[in-house]
Parts: C-alpha cells; sequence; structure tokens
C-alpha cells in the first residue's frame, strides 16, 4: 500500500481535530450515520474496569468505523477512534445526562483526585494498532456557587466526567499526571505510535 495522505477520524469531537493537526495528521470525519445507534456502543456492562472499559468501547467504535467506511465506498486510508473516561476509584463517570447529573459528579470530582483514561485504536487493511492512556488529576475544593456557575456555562455536557480540562475547569485543576492530550480526548504520543505502527507517517510538510 501507498503511503496514505490522510486518515479517517471516526469522532465527532472537536478537540480531536485540533489534537490531530498540531502533530500534523491531515484528517477527514468518517461520522455515524443516522441508522446507527452509536450510543449503544458507550454501555457500561457489569464487571467493566474504566481500563477494560474504555478499550471495548474504542474496539466496538472502530468496528462500526470500518464497516461504514466499507458501506460508503470511502477512500482506503486509516481509521482512528477514540474514548474517554473518567475514573472516581472503580466508579465510571461518563457524560452528564442534564445539569443536576452534572452537579452530581462535580460535586463527586472536587477536592479530590480522579483518573482519566484515553483509548485510541487504529486500523488500515489489515494492520491493527490500539493504546491507551491512564493520567491523573487532583481538583481544588469548588463551592457550590462555583459548580453551578461552571454548570451553567454549558460546558460540562457532553464531556466525560462533566468537564473539560481545556475549558473553564482549567481554573480548578491543581494538578495534572500524566498526559494532558489524554486527558483532552487524544494522547498524542499514543496516537502518533498507534498511526506509525499501521504505516502512517505524522508530521508530514505536503
Amino acid at each position: 500500500m501507498n503511503a496514505p495522505d490522510f486518515i479517517y477520524l471516526a469522532s465527532q469531537s472537536p478537540r480531536r481535530r485540533e489534537l490531530l493537526t498540531q502533530i500534523g495528521v491531515a484528517h477527514e470525519l468518517l461520522l455515524p450515520t443516522p441508522d446507527e445507534d452509536a450510543e449503544s456502543l458507550e454501555v457500561v456492562l457489569e464487571g467493566d474496569t474504566p481500563a477494560v472499559y474504555v478499550q471495548r468501547v474504542t474496539a466496538l467504535k472502530l468496528i462500526a468505523a470500518r464497516a461504514r467506511l466499507a458501506g460508503a465506498s470511502g477512500q482506503n486510508r486509516p481509521i482512528l477512534c477514540a474514548d474517554t473516561t473518567v475514573a472516581l476509584g472503580d466508579s465510571i463517570l461518563g457524560k452528564p445526562e442534564d445539569a443536576e447529573d452534572a452537579k452530581r459528579m462535580l460535586r463527586a470530582l472536587a477536592g479530590g483526585t480522579h483518573r482519566v483514561f484515553t483509548a485510541v485504536a487504529v486500523a488500515w487493511g489489515d494492520k491493527t494498532a490500539q493504546a491507551c492512556s491512564e493520567s491523573v488529576v487532583t481538583f481544588s475544593a469548588m463551592s457550590e456557587d462555583d459548580i453551578a456557575a461552571y454548570v451553567a456555562s454549558g460546558e460540562p455536557m457532553g464531556k466525560a466526567g462533566a468537564y473539560g480540562v481545556q475549558g473553564r475547569a482549567a481554573a480548578f485543576i491543581a494538578r495534572i499526571e500524566g498526559s494532558y492530550s489524554g486527558i483532552m480526548g487524544l494522547p498524542l504520543f499514543e496516537t502518533a505510535q498507534a498511526l506509525r505502527e499501521v504505516g502512517f507517517a505524522c508530521n508530514k510538510t505536503s
């Protein structure tokens, strides 16, 4: 196979797009079609640990994306999928259902330490590569007014654990250990390695 000039990103996250651009990876979106039940892939199964969960969901997303590309007769290019979850102990904090759910999650995270897992999976032809990043985040204390104001901003919605490290929540993040880009939603070191494994070169100049 000739070296591909772009990849397909099977994610609606604008942050993942920004991060891929940061490391020089040209990409096009490969999003679920209206008839796909994408949310069902993110159901937590009994006995799931956070690391197992995020890697299983990412693998399922990749299977769905490969079928989507085949059905759409897309170009033969690598496909990248990713999933991020926030874990408080062994409890998985997904995306909040509403404002009250977001407040509940933030109260649980405030003044303590939690983990963020982001898994990536890449496929091209008969090659696949997978990786998982684990980071540790420590939040300062947050008052009820702090939490209410942050939730009112709308930023927590659609984000695992009800916060975005790159946004207003940064004012309450006292310490990070691990991958900042992984907490954002795409660990760049692991992503670049996975892309190289399937034959895609990052940081190309043309």
